[in-house]
């Protein structure tokens, strides 16, 4: 097991520890012994996943969407603070450095789709994109699994949202721009500093704040619905940004915006902590006090109603600072447009405003 004692240059997680369904474990130990070499680069290793769905369905109170799509699993944009780290245990790999170079994709995703739309008690509400992993991230250049997906949600006419970080989103605005005239997409754009430095070392390979401010002004020009996702806030780290995240958002043509606080499940709370000390040594201790804070003396609490957001004074706190700064900059708090769900239309059949659709035979008439 690769572990690592310095963080590796453009990666975020500074180890890669064993996952918790593991039965063996590594632990770098220092021998005495001065080693002055680097290690060598990492290098992204990419494979297909077999799939036999590929629209996941969920119910937790907390998410604003019924049904998602993850085309990619792991991410190489590699932010240390990612929840979805944790899901890489699954595959006996580690939810550290593996999840930045163990990435997978699903090849038939497009197929997949159509097939599912095409099922008979297929009930039409949005799918989101990039709940889990980023859809832009930097493999999907040249996979364009990402693509596909939308080249199907285009041509049946069914509504979609995407959260992405990545600017390669506007590749697609071929796609987008008649969607968005038909009230079938939306768009999300994961901001979460404008400090450069801090970038460089929190979400290493995303593209820079202004890129990402750019996006935001490139999609609302194309009159695409586009807000902005302030996640996660992470206190004594970028929580002092939210006034000027929000007024940089709203002056590059974001309509609404929304924050989440960081979370830290299962192994993803050694992974920032560790990360914390490698590079806020001076306040890690206390940043990991605060986050205990919000979270009822943990370092994470997963109940419904509150681990997106934290409670307690400081939580509240965050909460009001802003709402007065959305107030301020004319934003909406992160709401889901109505998108139209009427306008379905399936490769087997006409699709009913209802969300069901007709059988195969009858779609001859």
């Amino acid at each position: 097991m690769d572990t690592p004692t310095n963080p590796r240059k453009g990666r975020g997680a500074v180890s890669n520890p064993a996952g918790r369904f593991e039965k063996v474990r590594a632990e770098a130990v220092d021998d005495g012994w001065e080693r002055e070499e680097s290690l060598p680069p990492l290098v992204t290793h990419v494979s297909p996943e077999p799939a036999r769905t590929i629209i996941s369905h969920n119910d937790s109170p907390d998410i604003p969407f019924e049904q998602s799509i993850n085309p990619y699993r792991g991410c190489e944009h590699g932010c240390v603070y990612c929840f979805a780290r944790p899901t890489h245990a699954y595959l006996n790999l580690s939810p550290g450095l593996d999840f930045e170079t163990r990435l997978f994709f699903k090849p038939h995703a497009a197929e997949l789709l159509e097939t599912e739309l095409a099922r008979k008690n297929y009930r039409v509400v949005p799918i989101a994109l990039g709940t889990n992993t980023d859809p832009y991230q930097p493999i999907e250049r040249r996979l364009k699994v990402t693509r596909s997906i939308l080249e199907v949600l285009w041509r049946c006419r069914h509504p979609c949202t995407i959260v992405t970080k990545g600017t390669l989103i506007e590749r697609d605005l071929d796609l987008l721009v008649p969607m968005a005239e038909a009230n079938l997409v939306s768009v999300m754009v994961s901001v979460t500093t404008l400090d450069d430095a801090l970038k460089r070392v929190m979400e290493p390979r995303t593209p820079s704040p202004a890129a990402r401010l750019k996006t935001i002004e490139r999609l609302a020009a194309a009159r695409i619905p586009v807000g902005a996702l302030i996640a996660p806030v992470i206190p004594a780290i970028n929580d002092h940004e939210i006034e000027r995240l929000v007024a940089a958002v709203a002056a590059h043509g974001a309509s609404s915006a929304g924050y989440v606080m960081l979370r830290l499940p299962n192994e993803l709370k050694d992974l920032f902590h560790e990360w914390l000390t490698t590079h806020f040594p001076l306040k890690a201790e206390h940043v990991m006090a605060l986050i205990r804070d919000l979270r009822g003396g943990k370092a994470n609490d997963p109940r419904f109603g509150t681990r997106m957001t934290g409670e307690g004074e400081l939580a509240n706190l965050i909460r009001s600072r802003f709402k007065l700064a959305a107030l301020r900059a004319g934003l909406n708090e992160e709401r889901r447009k109505d998108l139209d769900c009427g306008a379905f239309q399936s490769s087997s059949g006409r699709g009913h405003t209802d969300g069901r659709q007709d059988t195969p035979q009858l779609a001859l008439f």
